[in-house]
């Protein structure tokens, strides 16, 4: 039995619907961001950097979406394992969505975390453009490689919650991204809402009825803290 360190929307949104797609038996556990949970010390103990999600397994914690994502690809075979010939195409996307895209968009969420406040505006411009790019490279692989982007597999799930960010995030911020300009990702968030999981995902975490294809900001339920 694994448990998942998780708050409501984060990326930990990831690992628990690949966990439900594979019907892999998992508890949860909340991370209350109100109170800064992650920076406790017994949340520190398993991840030291703090950041969400965290995956206990009988082998100890592990933390990291991508690296989540690949250790249970391979224990659970959701994705090509070591020498397959699809592998190597695996692995160059999951990367991609986790060291390049997943971090860029980070950018646009938290800007003051990297640029001064003069320089936010430019920065939010020369980020979007930049991932609107990164969509593009990833509608053209979803649409070559539809059994490795797959709804309910890690690369599809990881794949259709970065859309759904993107049209949500920042709250504040300009609207930059349209989901209907990528047809293969388009036709992935369809096909990721349609699964029996996303609506038992969605009630859990208040995501509403349309959480890819019409994507509403979260209403968590009652206990549970953004």
């Amino acid at each position: 039995m694994y448990t998942l360190h998780y708050a409501p929307d984060n990326a930990s949104l990831i690992v628990r619907l690949v966990l439900d797609g594979a019907g892999i038996p998992y508890r949860t556990a909340l991370v209350n961001r109100a109170i800064r949970q992650q920076d406790s010390i017994a949340y520190r103990a398993l991840n030291p950097t703090g950041l969400i999600p965290t995956l206990e397994t009988p082998q100890g914690p592990i933390a990291e979406s991508g690296a989540i994502l690949l250790w249970l690809a391979d224990l659970h075979r959701l994705g090509p394992v070591p020498g397959d010939p699809d592998r190597p195409v695996f692995l160059q996307w999951l990367f991609f969505l986790s060291n390049t895209v997943h971090a860029d968009l980070r950018q646009i969420f938290y800007p003051h975390q990297y640029v001064p406040a003069d320089a936010r505006a430019a920065h939010a411009e020369i980020m979007a453009a930049r991932m609107l790019r990164h969509f593009g490279l990833l509608d053209t692989a979803a649409a070559r490689h539809p059994r490795l982007f797959a709804a309910g597999k890690p690369l599809g799930v990881y794949t259709a919650i970065l859309t759904r960010w993107s049209a949500l995030y920042p709250m504040d911020g300009p609207r930059w991204f349209r989901l209907s300009e990528f047809p293969a990702l388009a036709d992935l968030a369809q096909a990721q809402e349609a699964r029996v999981e996303t609506p038992v995902v969605a009630r859990a975490e208040g995501l509403g009825p349309h959480p890819f294809t019409r994507p509403e900001h979260p209403n968590p339920p009652e206990g549970s803290v953004l």
